[in-house]
């Protein structure tokens, strides 16, 4: 099953400060449709003002990886962590057994990002915050894993469950295999661009649910950027 998600469709919620979509049920947003895909929970697609942000506030077991895709966003935790994600990056915080945290951003213009919630493959983790850089050179082209649980993903950040995130590069005219399992759970947004999927068209920052695949085949059929979940 390959499932299209347009962004028209999805939950919105306008702040002023934070121009929030969501594509799964989330705050003042209900869908008994659309409240989670496998383990993944939540896909916020924010867009946050300059010199806002979200003040402290807490967490309990959930994987949250945020995805930078313009500007940066600025991070402090109960557990002493600080630290600045830059557009290009990925954070990762597991909440396990409770974390406060705000972020910000500090920086003169907006910043945008996904955040994803990724159920954790159990309760009472110790928990834990990082960050690094994903150079986009090394996306071109080809899926590389950002945040993972399993094991053969060793180079990425690490996450409490039994998924990934993934991120790559096409080019118009491009196309780039991904292997999965019939029964897991993927979800793709292009960040920017178009792509298609079988017969699904997508265009940027709309949604589409994928099950029952052993592997998905995604063509840029103009320059994208792609995130991918694939959870259990």
């Amino acid at each position: 099953m390959i499932e299209l998600r347009p962004f028209s469709t999805i939950g919105a919620a306008n702040h002023g400060w934070l121009d929030a979509h969501h594509h799964f049920s989330f705050g003042g947003y209900h869908d008994p449709a659309r409240t989670q895909w496998g383990g993944l929970r939540v896909w916020n697609d924010d867009v946050i003002a300059a010199k806002s942000g979200f003040p402290p506030h807490g967490h309990q077991d959930m994987e949250i990886i945020t995805y930078l895709r313009e500007g940066a966003i600025s991070h402090r935790d109960s557990l002493g962590n600080e630290g600045r994600t830059a557009a290009g990056d990925v954070q990762v915080m597991s909440a396990g057994t409770g974390i406060r945290h705000s972020e910000f951003n500090l920086e003169d213009t907006q910043c945008t990002l996904f955040q994803i919630w990724i159920l954790p493959d159990r309760a009472g983790h110790a928990p834990s915050w990082g960050t690094r850089p994903f150079p986009k050179e090394g996306r071109n082209g080809q899926f590389v894993v950002l945040a993972s649980g399993l094991p053969e993903d060793g180079d990425a950040l690490t996450i409490n469950t039994s998924g990934r995130v993934a991120g790559a590069f096409i080019k118009a005219g491009e196309t780039v295999r991904y292997e999965t399992a019939a029964e897991r759970h993927l979800y793709l947004v292009p960040a920017t661009g178009r792509v298609q999927i079988g017969e699904v068209v997508a265009q940027a920052r709309d949604g589409v649910a994928v099950t029952g695949e052993r592997a998905i085949e995604v063509t840029a059929l103009e320059d994208s950027e792609v995130v991918l979940v694939d959870a259990a």
